[in-house]
Order: C-alpha cells, then sequence, then structure tokens
C-alpha cells in the first residue's frame, strides 16, 4: 500500500512540476532545464506557489491540513508560497450516515436512537479529520440541543501513514537542500504530527472546551458550548448545539442590530484575556469556527487545537510588544538575550541595530494600520539570524494574531489593534512587576509560611537531636532558615502596617 501511495504522490509531483522546485535549489539550473526538457508535456506556466497548492489538494485531506499549517510557518516560507497557501480549505465529503450511526453504537455499546432522541443523519459540517451532526439527548424531556462531533472511522492508520511519508520527504529535503538543516522541515513535520495526533482524541478536544468555558464562565463577551461529558468518548464528542450567525456574515449582522465595531474591538479582548490572563487559548480562530450569538457575544466552536504559554513566554510578550510600539529596540534584544531564546554570547547592540533595520519602516504608516501578526514575524526572520530557536507555541499564537488581526478588521476595518490592546498589556505588566504584582507574589507565599513556621520547633529539635558530623552546618542552615523567615514576617508586617495607616489616617 505504501508503495502505491509513493507512486501516487511521486505522480502529482510531477504534473504540477513539485520537482521543478526542488531542483531550482541547485544553484545552476542544469537539473531544471533537463528534467523540464525529458518531461515537455506539462504545463508550468501558473505560480509556483499556485501549483504547489493544487497539488496538496490533490494528494488529500492530511496533505491539505499540512499546507495550512505549514502557511503558519511564514518565519520558514518565501512570501508568494505562505499566501497561496493560506488558501487552502479543508473542504472534505462526508462520510455515510451509517458510517457515523455505526461509530456511535461502537461508541456506546447501543444504537443511536437509545441515547439520543432524535439524530439528523446527513451531518452540518465535515472536514477532514470529523464530521458534526445534530441531535437531542434522550434525557428528561428530550429538549437538550446537541452536535455531536464524529471522528472519520479508521483515520488513524491513513495518518499515521501519511505522517512517515511526509517525515521521509522532509529527511531528503535536509540532507539535500543547502538550508535543511537551518530551516529543520523534519521539526515542522514533527510539529505538524503533534497537532493532528491530538485532534484524533476527542476526549482531548472535549477536555479544551470544557477549559475555555470554566475560563470564560459568566463573561459578556464569549460564550463557550457546555459539554455532555457522560456522552464523550475518544471517537464521539457530544456538546450543547449553539444557535448564531457565521462571524462572516457581516451583513446579517449588521440587519440584526449588532454593533460591528464592539463586536471587533471585543475579539481584540478575547484574545488578549486567553493569552494574558489564562495563558490558554484557542488556536484555530478562523471565521468558520466563530458564530456571534443574538445578543452580541462571541460563541466559539471546535477546540481541536489550543495553545498554552508559560509566565515566562508572557512576560516575553509583553514585553516585547511594548517595547516594539515605543520603538525601544534595545529592550527587544535585551528581552530575548534575558529570557534564554538567544544565546548568551549575542552581542546586544547587534541584535538592537537587526530589529531596528526591519522594524523602522513599519513605523512609517499609522498605528492602527500596524499589524501586530506582522510584527511578530518581522522579530522572528530577525532572530533567526541570531541563531533564536523560534518556540512552537509563540509561532501558534501569531498564527491566531494574524486570524484575530483579519477578523477585527472585517468587521471594522478603522481597527486600531494597539489602542485597544495597549492598556491590557500595561496593566498586565503593572500586575506582575508593580506593587500588585508584589503583594500578590507575597500573598502566594503566604500559605507556604503558614506551614513552615510551625515546623521551625520540631525541626530544630530533630536536628539537636540527631547523630551527625555535620551538625554546626545543619545548626547554620537552620539559623539562616529562620533568619528568613523572620525577615518575610518584618516586611509583611510593616506593608500590613503601611496598608492600615494609609486607611485609617
Amino acid at each position: 500500500m505504501r508503495l502505491f501511495r509513493l507512486l501516487k504522490i511521486a505522480t502529482v509531483a510531477s504534473r504540477f512540476g513539485l520537482d521543478e522546485m526542488v531542483l531550482e535549489l541547485e544553484p545552476s539550473g542544469r537539473l531544471v532545464r533537463l528534467a523540464n526538457a525529458l518531461q515537455f508535456w506539462r504545463d508550468l506556466s501558473a505560480p509556483r506557489a499556485e501549483r504547489l497548492r493544487l497539488a496538496l489538494e490533490a494528494l488529500g485531506p492530511i496533505f491539505v491540513k499540512f499546507g495550512q499549517v505549514l502557511s503558519t510557518r511564514r518565519d520558514l516560507l518565501p512570501p508568494d508560497i505562505a499566501d497561496e497557501l493560506a488558501k487552502l480549505q479543508d473542504r472534505v465529503p462526508p462520510f455515510a450516515s451509517d458510517l457515523a450511526l455505526r461509530e456511535i453504537e461502537k461508541a456506546y455499546g447501543r444504537p443511536a436512537s437509545e441515547v439520543f432522541a432524535e439524530f439528523d443523519p446527513a451531518p452540518v459540517a465535515s472536514a477532514s479529520i470529523a464530521q458534526v451532526h445534530l441531535g437531542r439527548l434522550k434525557e428528561e424531556d428530550g429538549s437538550h440541543e446537541v452536535a455531536v462531533k464524529i471522528l472519520r472511522p479508521n483515520m488513524r492508520p491513513v495518518i499515521e501513514h501519511d505522517l512517515a511519508l511526509l517525515d521521509s520527504f522532509a529527511l531528503l529535503l535536509e540532507t539535500l537542500w543547502v538550508d535543511g538543516r537551518r530551516l529543520k522541515p523534519r521539526e515542522v513535520v514533527a510539529e505538524f504530527a503533534k497537532y493532528v495526533r491530538d485532534e484524533l482524541d476527542l476526549m482531548r478536544e472535549a477536555a479544551n472546551a470544557s477549559q475555555l468555558r470554566r475560563n470564560f464562565a459568566d463573561s459578556k463577551l464569549l460564550i463557550v458550548p457546555e459539554v455532555h461529558w457522560d456522552w464523550c468518548t475518544s471517537t464521539v464528542m457530544v456538546m450543547e448545539r449553539m444557535h448564531g450567525t457565521p462571524v462572516s456574515q457581516t451583513e446579517k449582522l449588521r440587519a440584526e442590530g449588532i454593533d460591528l465595531k464592539k463586536l471587533s474591538a471585543a475579539g481584540v479582548e478575547i484574545f488578549f484575556t486567553q493569552v494574558f490572563r489564562d495563558g490558554f487559548f484557542h488556536a484555530d480562530m478562523h471565521p468558520g469556527n466563530i458564530f456571534v450569538a443574538s445578543d452580541g457575544r462571541y460563541i466559539a466552536l471546535d477546540f481541536g487545537i489550543v495553545g498554552t504559554l508559560t509566565e515566562s513566554d508572557k512576560s516575553y510578550l509583553a514585553q516585547n510588544f511594548l517595547a516594539f510600539f515605543r520603538r525601544d529596540y534595545k529592550r527587544v534584544a535585551e528581552a530575548h538575550i534575558e529570557s534564554g531564546w538567544a544565546p548568551p554570547e549575542t552581542r546586544a547592540d547587534e541584535f538592537e541595530a537587526a530589529i531596528r533595520a526591519v522594524c523602522e519602516p513599519i513605523f512609517d504608516r499609522p498605528l492602527k494600520d500596524i499589524s501586530f501578526g506582522k510584527v511578530l514575524l518581522r522579530l522572528f526572520q530577525t532572530s533567526r539570524r541570531f541563531n533564536v530557536e523560534i518556540q512552537p507555541q509563540l509561532v501558534m499564537l501569531q498564527k491566531t494574531l494574524l486570524n484575530v488581526e483579519g477578523l477585527g478588521r472585517q468587521l471594522d476595518p478603522e481597527l486600531d489593534l494597539w489602542k485597544t490592546a495597549k492598556p491590557f498589556l500595561e496593566r498586565w505588566m503593572s500586575e506582575q512587576i508593580g506593587w500588585r504584582g508584589f503583594f500578590r507574589g507575597v500573598g502566594q507565599e503566604l500559605p507556604q509560611l503558614a506551614r513552615s513556621l510551625p515546623q521551625l520547633p520540631r525541626l530544630a529539635h530533630q536536628a539537636l537531636t540527631r547523630p551527625a558530623p555535620n551538625l554546626q552546618a545543619q545548626l547554620d542552615r537552620l539559623v539562616a532558615a529562620q533568619n528568613r523567615q523572620n525577615r518575610w514576617l518584618a516586611v509583611i508586617a510593616l506593608l500590613l502596617a503601611a496598608l492600615l495607616a494609609r486607611l485609617f489616617f
């Protein structure tokens, strides 16, 4: 089977001239001329990027999805190819209704008619990994409208097979191409494989949805459907059905009385809240996954891909965004080196000069016209020259940020993303570094102090009664620990006294 699949890939690659694109890497161009002479029947008049997109579409869903992910790696691709791959659409014919019913019975051990009061065998959406049906749960009065996501049958062997082929091609490219080792195509394929394998487990997607719903409980900006855990398995996911208008249907939204400017700004706020408050963000926020409720709130759908950020990541992003828009390129360079992403031997002045040369032209335009995503992209491109390893979670964030920008400016062409985001970033930095951050840190340490202080007499007794050759060293450490605790208590007492004095005098 693998041989036949390999032959099909080779045939499609030849038909669309992908071999020419690889041979172009050979400086003299002689191999390209030879290949064209031997295959004179091919029509290669279309641009190379368009031919690559058409080839991926001909090869099927997994290659289409790989092209979609690859389009987000603008730090690796030429602009023409990145732009063309971004046009790839995951349009896949649905699988048969009897197969869907069979998967439900396999998941639950009983037919769909015993689980659902109603189940529509015709899917409302279909993609490469799964498709969605509508129904009602067979509970109480049967009023629970649900969306049922069903994994395509027998997907894992097909996907693993195609991933193995992609890895083989990446290895070949890495071996033969001069820039192969620098651009690390096998790492790109491995990153893609991780996302795809995660999407094959619908329990993971259900957990993502549940976490996002909890993060935005009672939110006035975002609605996340409830997951019906009793009916979720690795191959079937059941969640609350959401009613709304696709966010791309702007004329219909206007007719419903939705304020598009307010909606646009709310989208930016939702994104930055996910990133800087929660460190957990929906990483597939294209218009097909977003609806708008009748009350003007966003509705999020499809939680197969999410991103997570550490406190270090968040600090890096906030410092860089603020420094960029203040044109403080020295601080940008220092933040890279301090975070450990740039090698420690990197000269901050050289890095600063490179960043300035790339980014100063951006600021010739009004702030409202500056793309956050493109600023981040320029930063990645410049960083690569200084051997900075770009973190996968930041690439995913950059892709999501471009989606949010595109969506926001589709709703409101005058959206000033910086004006909307700056107060949020400054408030977050204040909470992390200012007095509020200090008091929060003290508050987080108090439980540990409260647990440790009562143990000191017991620890002292153990240290004094336990025979040990290094008794003096243990006593010294104990005294040092006691002194540290005493200093903390003194600081806390002073701060509390200052707060009380400010409140009552």
